[in-house]
């Protein structure tokens, strides 16, 4: 995943359209002259938040917004300043704070109508976090289970569309994983591991850019497994799906080397 830096605020356009209108809620402009978390009435302190954040001084945001709320527990403001922390902390790309405080926000207002973007906020958190392949994927798991979770609560909002599509690309990235270890087995002759790992991509992520090449693997390790028929079934699935595929063609030439006797459509 790239790295995104949090001065630009070069976010999703939906989190972007959402913090503006979490924005708008609040209170009048105005900040501290220094970062003593003084008393202060809260509209001068969710203002003086508000005015650091668009600054880009996200952590001191994240931290003044924390004080709205211990200042003014019992004030609406407080509501607003709690979520208004968790994506200060997300842009200041300290996920596990911005988490922690989602997951506040959810437990304190489960039913409000910004639940939606807490879910979706911690789902975000969670996705900036994917590394490469190399990786322990934990995190990958987590972020498909907080993405499935904003589409599984929220289907109609404005959110559930863009979780879908990360978890697209998360699934993508699992069955990357799983492609990888694949691999790794083929070369070292463990072809019934190899298979494994092959045939989890053909039938967990069957709609990922992985899948071609999944079915290929599957050809060549049921060829050397001894079980031709298998390999036969995997290419003429292969052949259907991606018949202009480079894959196919392979599995097709590798059909007729190994096993001329079997037709491949």
């Amino acid at each position: 995943m790239s790295t995104r830096s949090p001065l630009k605020l070069a976010l999703s356009a939906t989190a972007v359209s959402a913090l503006l209108l979490l924005s708008a809620c609040g209170g009048r402009g105005g900040g501290p002259k220094d970062t003593a978390f003084v008393a202060r009435d809260v509209d001068t302190l969710y203002g003086a938040a508000k005015e650091r954040l668009n600054r880009g001084d996200t952590m001191l945001a994240a931290a003044l917004f924390d004080e709205v709320e211990r200042q003014h527990p019992y004030s609406p403001w407080a509501r607003r300043a709690q979520l208004m922390s968790a994506f200060s902390y997300y842009v200041a790309k300290d996920y596990t704070k911005s988490v922690q405080a989602a997951q506040r926000f959810l437990s304190i207002h489960p039913g409000n109508r910004d639940a939606a973007y807490a879910y979706y906020l911690i789902g975000l958190c969670y996705y900036e976090q994917i590394s490469d392949v190399d990786r322990d994927h934990k995190i990958t798991r987590q972020a498909l289970d907080a993405l499935n979770e904003v589409v599984r609560r929220f289907p109609t909002s404005r959110y559930a569309a863009d979780a879908k599509l990360k978890i697209d690309l998360v699934n993508d990235h699992l069955a990357g994983k799983e492609m990888q270890i694949g691999r790794f087995y083929e070369r070292s002759g463990r072809w019934l591991a190899a298979s494994e790992r092959f045939r989890n991509v053909t039938e967990k992520y069957q709609t990922t850019s992985h899948a071609p090449e999944a079915l290929y693997r599957m050809v060549e390790t049921q060829l050397q497994l001894g079980v031709p028929q298998e390999a036969q079934k995997y290419a003429a699935v292969l052949g259907a799906n991606y018949p202009g595929s480079e894959w196919y063609a392979k599995a097709y030439a590798l059909m007729q080397k190994h096993a001329p006797g079997l037709t491949v459509k």
